[in-house]
């Protein structure tokens, strides 16, 4: 049976709970403890950024239908993909795979860590899972213990070597390897604090800092180092960690970020950022990670379970069911797919509009379409083919590779939409860069209108649907999404409303 130990101090013995304590609960439940340390001197500093938490979306009303459109820097600031394998000789191959799954979440660098006689082990590359890693690479990767991720820069140059991850440290008490999705809004002031006081920085990733932070901390042992790094890291982060006998799991107290466990027949323990990775590698899901706990897999495959700090409303990123996610996953406890299509169905309901049938933007765009087609009455049409062999452009690092790529990734079929009235949806519009092609490739094609339908809210149309170049451009208004997604979800690229903003933190140095 799993042990649960929830410690109220570092200097107090810890309470133990059998893994069904948390049993009765149908959602997360959380202990009110709180972690501190003992310190003859503390240290506050106030944070004084204000790009950090800046609304991702831009508002229709920044838009103009000038050739500058494509220029402005409204991208989605966090996509990483996760993985974790303890108990499992396979462990790097498996890790392997779970990437493979999660490679819609970030496909400009990859890298795997593994531990054999007690030294971790590091291999990443930049591109594709498949580009990384070969079976000279897995080779060299041995152990029962590994953790994986793929790349999608939220923070740091996205094609320095350096800035993949996982990434490893050694400290005086051991080693240490991070694999962290999300984005930290005080990283540039830890960042700074700890420079001004000597520590030496290698990359440009706010992933960093947690590092610099556990190898500071004053706490022992080293899950106690990775509780006090939290109480001072703010933001959205669903980590592993891994060291020479433990894989730990990680998760912020509003769970911006999905983050699961899973268990494979042999008794392995797997986490994952969404539950497709689990089933690529054939683990049954068990639970997620909840918000704001911290997950500890011992070598003998037992488990505790930490509380993090306080219990927070769950602000979950409404995005992963938008966009990032797989339609196979299972995120936040929702099916990806079910909550995709029932947008769709709304987004009929609430702007119809003249056509012979509805297409989609592949692949994203395919289950909402699903929906709306059914809800409308009308016809589903491969209007649009992609090609397998062009990443999707939303997460490529430049607009030059973007404006190229939209064309390469999307073929319009000219006999399916030739002298028609089309609807096309689409999950989302961040840019415009592909609606705007979209629109082009389809009239090019002999489309007599293109009615674009978009499956989220922005604040305003008109001057977007004169950019892009649509006869009419409608979206799913936010309070129909919340009508499907319900409270508990961060909407704050739409409505400006961010859960957590740059605070006070404070330092025991």
């Amino acid at each position: 049976m799993a042990r649960i130990q929830i410690f109220s101090s570092f200097t107090e013995k810890p309470h133990v709970f059998s893994s069904h304590s948390f049993s009765s609960f149908t959602r997360p439940y959380y202990f009110p403890v709180h972690f501190k340390t003992n310190t003859s001197k503390s240290l506050k500093f106030q944070s004084k950024i204000s790009c950090a938490y800046k609304p991702t979306l831009n508002s229709a009303s920044e838009i103009n239908s000038n050739e500058n459109f494509n220029e402005i820097d409204d991208k989605l600031r966090e996509e990483c993909g996760v993985a974790g394998i303890y108990g499992d000789p396979e462990a790097s191959r498996l890790c392997y795979l779970a990437l493979h799954a999660l490679q819609h979440r970030g496909q400009e660098g990859a890298g795997i860590v593994t531990v054999h006689d007690n030294i971790l082990k590091s291999i990443t590359g930049l591109g594709l899972v498949s580009e990384v890693f070969n079976e000279s690479k897995l080779d060299q990767l041995h152990g029962n213990l590994s953790i994986g991720h793929v790349r999608y820069s939220t923070s740091g140059s996205s094609s320095v070597l350096k800035n993949i991850q996982p990434f490893v440290a050694s400290y005086r008490f051991g080693s240490v390897g991070i694999a962290h999705n999300g984005n930290l809004v005080n990283y540039n002031l830890l960042r700074n604090f700890l420079e001004e006081r000597g520590s030496i920085f290698n990359t440009s990733s706010d992933t960093e800092v947690i590092l610099h932070l556990i190898a500071k901390s004053k706490a022992r042992p080293f899950i106690l180092r990775i509780i006090d790094t939290c109480e001072k890291i703010q933001g959205a982060y669903s980590m592993v960690f891994i060291t020479e006998d433990k894989l730990v799991a990680v998760r912020d107290p509003y769970g911006f970020r999905p983050l699961v466990m899973g268990r494979r027949s042999n008794g392995a323990y797997v986490f994952a950022s969404e539950t497709c990775a689990l089933d690529l590698v054939d683990a049954t899901f068990e639970r997620e990670v909840y918000p704001g706990e911290v997950i500890v897999v011992e070598k003998d495959l037992s488990v505790q379970s930490f509380c993090l700090m306080p219990r927070r409303d769950r602000k979950a990123c409404v995005f992963e069911h938008i966009y990032f996610s797989l339609p196979n996953s299972v995120v936040f406890g929702l099916s990806v797919y079910q909550a995709r299509s029932e947008f769709g169905k709304i987004l009929a309901m609430e702007s119809p509009a003249e056509c012979d049938f509805v297409i989609a933007v592949p692949y994203s765009g395919v289950v909402a379409a699903l929906g709306y087609a059914s809800e409308a009455g009308k016809s589903f049409e491969l209007g649009l083919i992609r090609s397998h062999y062009v990443g999707r452009t939303f997460i490529e690092p430049t607009q030059g590779i973007r404006d190229i790529a939209v064309e390469l990734k999307l073929a319009p079929v000219k006999a399916v939409i030739e002298g028609k009235n089309v609807v096309v949806v689409d999950d989302s519009i961040v840019r415009g860069t592909t609606s705007k092609k979209i629109v082009k490739l389809l009239k090019e094609a002999g489309a007599k209108e293109v009615h674009m339908r978009i499956a989220t809210d922005i604040l305003s149309v008109e001057q977007l649907c004169d950019s892009i170049g649509a006869d009419s451009l409608a979206f799913l208004p936010l309070e129909k999404l919340k009508n499907v997604m319900g409270d508990g979800y961060c909407y704050a690229c739409f409505d400006g409303k961010y859960p957590v903003l740059p605070q006070p933190v404070e330092w025991d140095y």
